[in-house]
């Protein structure tokens, strides 16, 4: 039995043996001590008694033995040699008894390079086992800016709390965020159970996966389970027989095909060109209106958010009588979600529009199990194939906001109110800052969070003497208040001066002659798998500014100039040489960031005065959103 297990792995490794040759790479084994850093620029560390994952055993820790093996590490020497007879022999003895003594063996950048026991790896290799015991040393590069190195320290710190060796990310932060995806803290440490279980549903997922064509794919198989138990939640999985996960990842198969994509969001940040009216598309084709969903997080009548959109719904039934018709949800939360776009889909809803990022991922696997449904989430930095995103450069009119504030501040002091620290936000924060600037180059911002715990901002805007502030972007109907848009106190109370408007009506519309029209199609490129985020601004009047009565009417025309420059594509807010907090951003003068390194911006303009907090910080209302698109802060480039 031996003899014919090693004639067998015999012509695996010569069939290894040549493809490598032909492919133009090493055919033998890796060898550890070839691509060691240097001495001095590394750590020794031992781990102990490991099981090692027997796929990520790469090689050898010496040359001497590299070459009895192809790259796969199956034998490639003779079947008459003294290390044939030594190998089949070991091959009887793991059927008859299984090996049970450890190897040794070097871990570098979570691979394996045996030191002793290569003849036992080969034979686990040729069996199919999936890990071996062994003694390992861990060997530990100095920090560097390289991205592999950044993931294996990040690999080091998860270890520190899960000593889980066979799971292995090509994107930074995904260690993180797998830690979070099970329901652990940073850091937090797992017991044995929790171990346990992990394995089981990884080891699940990944045989399915891999049966499904994952090799194939340019990502890791760690890479596709993180997004999948992100879509579908952990412990949903974990309830789910080896079928059911198999037919869940066939469904999401684009999903992990997007993962591949070095950028994986194609915006759109202008209206596909209507080609018919919609009116003669309608009645050619059908009688029957469209049936429109729009699921708020809260209602109109207690959110701004919620309100801005519900004006919207009412624009389309205004705008389309007799070709719509729209039905509202409200008071989602993540709870319910599920149940309310099933609901929406159960009345004849055949377009739906989730309006706020925590929806994303109920949006998603409604899209994927209701292939006939569109639908579409409010969010921006988002990236999935089933469903469509949405959003406003808002950035654009918080320049011009900023530039009224930098005019009428009389001591160059205003604060900045800001909510979420989310992909978007930040864009509009600095914008402010940079628009004030411009007017008054003197101008501080004195940044606020109005989640942040423990935190009064009234008390923050007296301790700054901000002479103007900006509020929230919209008044609330159940709410009198008037402390919204950019206002100026006097005598204690607020006078407002402008505000912004997210005219979601006129972005509703645009979505809907796309869609009907059969337009929409064409946003998608069958050949590049991207996610689709439709960014449109000004120029596509969905966003703009209102000023008041008691703005000065020098600065009123002054928003109209720089309105104008913007929509005609003159200006762009971030143009030019720009400094962060902690260096410069721009060295250019000429240059202008681009739309996605504005999308993702997670740094803050030299003249502000604040911070971004961490999820930590913040109340827990916040935290559905910070989750789904949260930023953090990192150090400028230049």
């Amino acid at each position: 039995m031996g003899k014919e297990d090693y004639s067998k792995a015999f012509k695996l490794g010569k069939k290894d043996y040549q493809a490598r040759m032909l492919r133009g790479e090493k055919p033998t084994l890796m060898v550890l001590d070839d691509i060691m850093p240097e001495k001095g620029s590394y750590s020794e560390a031992s781990l102990g008694m490991v099981q090692i994952p027997v796929e990520q055993i790469a090689g050898t820790k010496t040359v001497s033995r590299s070459s009895s093996f192809a790259g796969n590490f199956m034998p490639i020497l003779r079947e008459t040699t003294e290390f044939a007879s030594k190998w089949a022999e070991l091959s009887t003895s793991h059927v008859e008894e299984g090996i049970r003594e450890p190897i040794k063996a070097y871990e570098y950048m979570n691979k394996f390079y045996v030191e002793e026991g290569n003849k036992r790896v080969s034979v686990m290799k040729y069996f199919g086992a999936v890990s071996i015991p062994g003694n390992v040393t861990r060997i530990i590069p100095r920090r560097t800016e390289e991205k592999e190195n950044k993931i294996y320290y990040e690999f080091l710190d998860f270890y520190q709390a899960a000593p889980i060796n066979y799971i292995w990310f090509s994107k930074e932060g995904s260690f993180a965020r797998l830690q979070e995806a099970v329901g652990k803290e940073p850091e937090e440490l797992w017991d044995k159970e929790e171990l346990t279980k992990f394995s089981s549903i990884y080891t699940r997922f990944a045989t399915e996966y891999q049966a499904k064509g994952g090799s194939k794919l340019k990502i890791t198989p760690g890479d596709a389970f993180l997004a999948f138990i992100t879509l579908y939640g952990y412990d949903t999985i974990d309830k789910k027989t080896a079928n059911e996960i198999k037919e869940l990842i066939a469904k999401s198969w684009e999903e992990f095909e997007l993962l591949e994509e070095e950028q994986e969001i194609d915006l759109k940040m202008k209206p596909t060109q209507k080609k018919k009216s919609l009116f003669s598309i309608l009645h050619a084709t059908s009688s029957k209106k469209l049936k429109i969903a729009f699921i708020y997080e809260k209602t109109p009548g207690t959110s701004a958010w919620a309100y801005a959109h519900e004006l919207g719904r009412l624009h389309l039934e205004e705008r389309f009588p007799e070709e719509v018709q729209t039905v509202a949800f409200e008071n989602g939360t993540q709870e319910n979600i599920d149940a309310l776009i099933a609901d929406a889909i159960a009345v004849g809803c055949k377009l739906i529009f989730t309006t706020t990022p925590p929806f994303v991922q109920a949006s998603v696997k409604a899209a994927i199990e209701n292939p006939q449904i569109q639908i579409l989430n409010c969010s921006l930095n988002t990236s999935h194939r089933y469903i469509r995103t949405y959003y406003s450069r808002m950035y654009e009119a918080k320049f011009l906001m900023g530039a009224i504030a930098g005019a009428i501040a009389e001591n160059s002091r205003m604060t900045y109110i800001a909510d979420y620290p989310i992909y978007g936000s930040i864009a509009n924060i600095n914008a402010f800052a940079l628009g004030a600037k411009m007017i008054n180059p003197r101008a501080k911002v004195y940044l606020e969070w109005s989640t942040k715990k423990e935190v009064d901002v009234v008390d923050k805007i007296r301790e700054s003497m901000s002479s103007c502030i900006s509020g929230r972007d919209l008044v609330i109907p159940e709410d009198a208040s008037r402390f919204f848009g950019i206002y100026h106190m006097e005598d204690g109370r607020p006078r407002n001066l402008a505000m912004p408007l997210w005219h979601w009506g006129r972005f509703y519309e645009h979505l809907i002659w796309a869609i009907i029209d059969g337009t929409w199609k064409y946003d998608d490129n069958p050949s590049k798998v991207k996610a689709i985020n439709y960014w449109w601004g000004m120029a596509e009047g969905v966003i703009d500014v209102i000023t008041s009565k008691y703005l000065p009417i020098g600065t009123k025309r002054l928003v109209e100039l720089l309105k104008g420059t913007i929509c005609s594509e003159v200006f762009n807010p971030f143009s030019g040489v720009l400094y962060s907090q902690s260096g410069i951003v721009e060295k250019d003068p000429d240059a202008s960031l681009s739309p996605e390194e504005i999308m993702t911006m997670d740094w803050l303009a030299e003249n502000i005065i604040g911070s971004i907090p961490e999820k930590e910080e913040l109340k827990e209302q916040a935290t559905p959103v910070i989750k789904q698109q949260g930023v953090k802060q990192t150090p400028a480039k230049g």
